[in-house]
């Protein structure tokens, strides 16, 4: 017997957010995966990063945060989006893309520029992003 896969079409909610709270924020990083690779054991940190990003497209479903793209940007040339998460459990529903293209909305005009987890390097071209050579990192 051939089992089918069904994909349910869920009313996720987009917005521009002024705040997102650091629980919101620490539950989404946590669902998503991306908790690994940022300092959630660090609330302090945490809170920071919710109140200096000055940028942050969320993706809710029934009220709850499933997904944000959280980013610092100068509206002119240059947004770097530091966190793109969505629910591992709503993931491959292209949640993560339209946090994206959203994001290119609220900021057109200059770049979009992140840094991918490893885990992630795959999943950028397949949502129109450019893969460049030179980057620097200092930590």
């Amino acid at each position: 017997m051939e089992t089918q896969k069904t994909t349910v079409q869920l009313e996720i909610q987009y917005a521009v957010e002024k705040t997102i709270s650091t629980e919101e924020f620490l539950q989404v990083l946590q669902e998503s995966g991306l908790a690994e690779r940022r300092p959630v054991n660090d609330p302090v940190r945490i809170k920071k990063m919710c109140d200096n990003a000055n940028l942050i497209v969320t993706a809710r479903y029934e009220g709850k945060l499933v997904g944000i793209a959280r980013s610092v940007t100068d509206y002119s040339f240059c947004t770097y989006l530091s966190d793109l998460a969505v629910s591992r459990e709503l993931q491959h529903q292209g949640i993560g893309k339209r946090l994206i293209d959203e994001t290119r909305t609220a900021s057109p005009e200059g770049m979009l520029i992140l840094l991918a987890a490893p885990a992630a390097v795959d999943y950028y071209p397949k949502v129109n992003m450019e893969k460049f050579e030179w980057c620097y990192i200092r930590r």
